[in-house]
Formats: structure tokens, C-alpha cells, sequence
């Protein structure tokens, strides 16, 4: 049953990893463990050298409860986890209420601070126990509010989490035997800043198992986290861990944002992001930040939704404490309709003197880079970025494109209450989508006739615009209207017939091909190019 105030439940953040002593104690040493930390500075471009743009991000804190009525749950210099929370020394109630829009912080790390713990940091293991516990405490708080008016059946949260964090909050959810309140059922929604979820690696290796000074082991792919994240036939089968069973918590129900911003990481003087290397936030890999369900035998189902932004992983121009990541926050978290970008290739087209290579037997190949920007009607900020510049690229190799034609790309949430003009019922987004001209190689040597850097066998600007149903159900009733860019500025125009799909979403698609216009005024097809769709799944979100 929907609790009254829903979309809005509970919000449990989980911090990130802290390595020495001093970060231990630093964490501990502030209420909201960095997620009261904001930003001022924004890279428009992928240029340390360059100046950033000034923009003021005042924090996830401040924002939630400035704009959504969120509040601390800190009282009398007590959290919800004390004693003192609810009776004072005599035994006397406080009186304190907890309600639904509470902001939680998870202090797992007190328990190893030097100042206020035992200084032994515990194993990952109890941090998940932990988890189950306070999700317990939160949701008996709640339901003990009757303004909530929430029985504890019905009870809901979200649990939103910072790079390990987001392993803590996985431990929890997937390995029944850490769930030991039995309160993993209680989580509506997950959210992820860039969290490792397929480890770490540097220098081109994952972290070792033997590696467990400070705990760095956590991140070891091969062991340690497939005993913690209870996926060790998973593992095996498919030498991966970023896997989530569907049966323990739904991958649609995840959400994984990707930092792309290695430059501005300056853990540990800079040498982190020079060890991890391009393609990464500074430390996480971008491959290794997203997520996949698992069907119960251990067969790979559908991405979990995921976008990409131009931050680093923590700092002045960190992920957490960025526009762009509390956009996706929010949508995700409340928003109204949910769109997952699907590219599909249905044909590549060689350099005619390529074409007649391969066509001699002669091995080709090339990397097909595609990039996508993509932001909601009247914002100046992107909820999704992915440019060749920032290693953010989705890739498709020339050899593997049959094989490998459906790319999934992104995943853009939607709020009413986002809408530039209340009275339009309408939700729109703009994207630029191109497919870079790749370096084409014929028996792995260069074919640099007619090759000029920088160029796109395919790149335009869409406007993707929908009207959902009146009463949020009824598939049918969806309005999907498009229109291409090209040279110019075009509202949406072009009606599409929605193909509907199950669980109420619906699927449209919008052809694109390379081509120039010939003598007569007509486009024509141009070699190099691809031809293929955009496919876009469309559902309500939060209809229940």
C-alpha cells in the first residue's frame, strides 16, 4: 500500500570509503559525513587550464530541504541511534517525532574512529549489518509517528550512497545473511555515486585479496567481493561482480551515476587518478561504476539505469556535491516519467576503399565512438554527458557490430515540477547524439586517406517530446512527438505511434542515417556512414 506522503520516504545516505586514521576521524568528526558539502565551480569543458564557470550548489542537504521539505533528524545534539533520541537521562520521553522526509546519515564509521569508536575499523560485513539495523530503527521511529500515518508493512525508504557506500548498501540488499532485521524488503530505491561496483582497479589490475591493509581489499572482485555480495557462483560463471539479483531487489530500481572527470581528483597529491588511469572519475573506472540484474540462474538481465556526468570523484569538482548529481537524485528519487535511451546500429558503411579491402579478405577494423548529451527542456546543465573527450564514449568495435548492435545508452527521469511552464503538460529533453569517424585500420596499419580528425559519420541535435496519460495509466494513451535539429532550431512536430511493451511502458523509435544532400536536393547516404534508431522505452514513474 503507497504511504501517504509518497514519493517522498525516508532518504538513508551512506558515505564512502575512508582509508587512514585521519580520514576515519575526519568523517566522524561532521554530521552529515560530506553530505552537507556543496560546489561553486563547474567544468564546461574538459580543460583543466581552462577557468571554471561559477555555480553555486549549495549541498544535497540544503537543497532537499529547501525545495522538498526534508529535514535532519539531529535533536538536542543526539541522532536517531542514541538512547538520549527518545528519553533523556531521568527517562523522561523527548517527545521527538521522526518524519517521512527525514535525511539519515549512516555513521558506520563511528565505530572505528579513534575519537569516538574503538579505533579497529570493522570489516564490510558489519557495516551491512549496520545498515539493517538503522533501516529497522528508522522504519519503527517512523510508523511510531502517527502523523505519518505509516504502518510498518507499508514502510519505504531510499538508501542513497557514495562510492563504497554503495557496496555497504549492496551487501545489505543481496546477501540475505547480512540483512538480519529482515528490513532489505523496506527499500524502495538505490542510488549510486560513483560506487566500484565491479571493483577497483590500477595500473590496469584490480585491487588483490591479499592487499587488506586499510581495507583496500574490499574492492578485490575475485574474492572478497563475491563472498560479501553472496555472488560466488555469479562470479565464476561470468568473472564480474557488478551484478544484482533480481530476486533479493529489482534492477529497475537502481540507479548508478558515472563521474567522467579524472582531472580534477586530487586524492593523495594526484597520484590516484595517474595510477587508475583515463576512463575513470580519478579512481573508479568508468566500467566498473554500473550495475546489471541477474535472474535467478545467474543469467545477466537489463542494465540498471545509469548516467554519465563530467565530475570527479570527490573534491571541489566531486560528483556528490554537483548539479548535475542532485538532478538525477531527485528525478530518480521523484520524478514523474523515465526514459531509457537505446541506440541500434542496423548498418555500418565502410570508405569505398575500405569496402573493397575487406571485400578482398583483408582484415578491417575501426572503433565506433558514440557520444550523447543530454538535458531536459530550460535547464543549462546535462543530465547525462558522454564525449569522446572525457573517455566517456559508448565503443563498438568495426569486427563486433553485428554482433553487437543494440547499445544502451542512458536513462533520463522527468519531473512535472521541473517544467518551465507549469501549464504545459508536456515533458521534453534535447540530446546530441553523434557517432565519431573512427581511425579505420586495414591489417593493422592506418588508412589515413580521406581521414579528417574529429569528424562524425553521424552527429544532430533531437527533441524528444511527450505527453503522458491524463490519469498515469493507460499506455495508449502516451503522445510521443520528435524533431530533428540539423541545421537549425525546430520545436517537436513529427508524431510517432508508440509500439506498447508489458509493465506499462511503452517503446518509440526515430531512424537516423548519414547523409549529404546531393545536386537535387535530396539526401543521400555517404560512405563512410551508419544507419540505425534511437529506441526509447517510456514509463510513468512513481505512478503507485
Amino acid at each position: 500500500m503507497p504511504t501517504p506522503d509518497a514519493p517522498f520516504q525516508p532518504i538513508i545516505y551512506v558515505r564512502g570509503y575512508a582509508m587512514t586514521r585521519g580520514e576515519i576521524d575526519d568523517t566522524t568528526a561532521d554530521p552529515f559525513c560530506g553530505f552537507n558539502l556543496g560546489s561553486t565551480m563547474y567544468r564546461a569543458v574538459p580543460d583543466k587550464q581552462e577557468r571554471p564557470r561559477k555555480h553555486v550548489f549549495e549541498s544535497p542537504v540544503v537543497r532537499l530541504v529547501s525545495e522538498y521539505g526534508y529535514q535532519d533528524v539531529y535533536e538536542d545534539g543526539h541522532d536517531i541511534v542514541d538512547p538520549e533520541w527518545e528519553a533523556d537521562a531521568l527517562g523522561k520521553p523527548t517527545g521527538n517525532r521522526l518524519g517521512s522526509r527525514s535525511i539519515v546519515i549512516y555513521r558506520y564509521y563511528d565505530a572505528a574512529s579513534s575519537t569516538l569508536g574503538s579505533g579497529r575499523t570493522p570489516s564490510i560485513e558489519d557495516f551491512a549489518r549496520g545498515l539493517s539495523r538503522l533501516v529497522a530503527r528508522v522504519r519503527d521511529l517512523v510508523c511510531a509517528n502517527p502523523a505519518n500515518g505509516i504502518a510498518p508493512a507499508d514502510f519505504r525508504c531510499y538508501l542513497v550512497a557514495h562510492s563504497m557506500g554503495g557496496l555497504v548498501c549492496r551487501a545489505f540488499l543481496q546477501n540475505a545473511a547480512l540483512d538480519t532485521e529482515g528490513t532489505a524488503r523496506h527499500v524502495d530505491k538505490f542510488f549510486t555515486y560513483a560506487t566500484p561496483h565491479n571493483g577497483i582497479d590500477v595500473l590496469g589490475h584490480n585491487i588483490p585479496s591479499w592487499l587488506s591493509l586499510n581495507d583496500i581489499d574490499n574492492f578485490d572482485r575475485d574474492r572478497r567481493m563475491p563472498a560479501y555480495l553472496d555472488l560466488a557462483a555469479a562470479a565464476q560463471r561470468h568473472h564480474r561482480v557488478d551484478l544484482i539479483p533480481e530476486a533479493r531487489f529489482p534492477a529497475r530500481r537502481v540507479f548508478t551515476l558515472v563521474g567522467t572527470n579524472r582531472l580534477d581528483y586530487e586524492a593523495a597529491a594526484g597520484a590516484a587518478r595517474t595510477f587508475v588511469g583515463h576512463g575513470s572519475d580519478g579512481l573508479v573506472k568508468i566500467a566498473n561504476a554500473t550495475l546489471h540484474g541477474l535472474d535467478a540462474a545467474n543469467n545477466i538481465t537489463e542494465p540498471c539505469a545509469k548516467a554519465f556526468v563530467y565530475r570527479a570523484h570527490s573534491g571541489h569538482f566531486g560528483i556528490v556535491n554537483s548539479e548535475e548529481g542532485f538532478q538525477n537524485l531527485t528525478r530518480f528519487l521523484f520524478g514523474d516519467v523515465r526514459v531509457d535511451l537505446w541506440l541500434e546500429i542496423d548498418d555500418i558503411r565502410l570508405p569505398d576503399a575500405v569496402q573493397k579491402a575487406a571485400d578482398a579478405g583483408r582484415a578491417v577494423n575501426a572503433l565506433y565512438q558514440i557520444e550523447l548529451l543530454a538535458s531536459p527542456r530550460g535547464k543549462l546543465w546535462s543530465l547525462t554527458r558522454r564525449t569522446a573527450e572525457e573517455d566517456s564514449v559508448a565503443c563498438v568495435a568495426h569486427a563486433d557490430w553485428q554482433n553487437d548492435r543494440s547499445q544502451y545508452l542512458s536513462t533520463v527521469f522527468l519531473a512535472n515540477w521541473g517544467r518551465v511552464n507549469k501549464r504545459r503538460r508536456s515533458l521534453a529533453y534535447g540530446m546530441t547524439v553523434g557517432v565519431r569517424a573512427p581511425d579505420y585500420e586495414i591489417e593493422r596499419r592506418l588508412w589515413l586517406n580521406e581521414h579528417f580528425e574529429g569528424g562524425y559519420l553521424f552527429r544532430n541535435a533531437l527533441i524528444l517530446e511527450m505527453v503522458p496519460p491524463a490519469d498515469g495509466s493507460g499506455s495508449d494513451a502516451w503522445k510521443v512527438k520528435y524533431a530533428w535539429q540539423d541545421a537549425g532550431v525546430a520545436m517537436a512536430d513529427t508524431e510517432i505511434t508508440p509500439t506498447q511493451l508489458q509493465a506499462g511502458r511503452i517503446e518509440v523509435s526515430v531512424p537516423f542515417d548519414s547523409g549529404t544532400l546531393g545536386a537535387n536536393g535530396k539526401l543521400r547516404p555517404t560512405h563512410p556512414g551508419i544507419r540505425g534508431r534511437l529506441r526509447f522505452v517510456i514509463e510513468g514513474w512513481n505512478l503507485d
